[in-house]
């Protein structure tokens, strides 16, 4: 199943190495270098899941994620990615759906991935147990 995607982040390595990490999963995406880009990139395409940073110039991602709510945009899952520990409820109350703190790794953003898609062919044998990051607390387990 192909997903529609969208790296939001105003660091060209930030993308770059998230790119990767996305495509060692078989995926490819779509690119923004800030909240404005985003909301016009959701406004020409349609997209499964945002990956969205919060500092960022012109408009940041808290700012991006509440206007794309407002404007009725339900369906993408934003994720926010960033390295600022403390700003979970914020991007919550703000309509992302998850937050994954930086450095992120592969494991990660599969986990995150499979999670909010619930594409069964992402989770791998290897995993027991991946326990969901908040809001929810699911844990998820491979079928045997």
């Amino acid at each position: 199943m192909s997903l529609g995607i969208l790296l939001v982040d105003d660091s060209e390595v930030n993308l770059m190495v998230m790119s990767l990490m996305l495509k060692r999963l078989g995926y490819r995406a779509d690119l923004a270098k800030n909240g404005i880009e985003a909301i016009d990139a959701l406004e020409h395409h349609s997209y499964d899941i945002v990956l969205m940073d919060i500092q960022m110039p012109e408009m940041d991602g808290l700012e991006a994620t509440k206007i794309i709510r407002q404007r009725g945009f339900q369906d993408p899952k934003i994720i926010v990615v960033t390295s600022l520990n403390n700003y979970r409820e914020n991007c919550l109350e703000a309509g992302a759906d998850d937050f994954l703190t930086k450095p992120l790794d592969v494991r990660k953003l599969r986990e995150v991935i499979t999670y909010h898609m619930s594409i069964p062919s992402l989770v791998s044998s290897n995993f027991i147990e991946v326990t969901a990051t908040v809001p929810c607390k699911a844990e998820i387990s491979p079928v045997i």
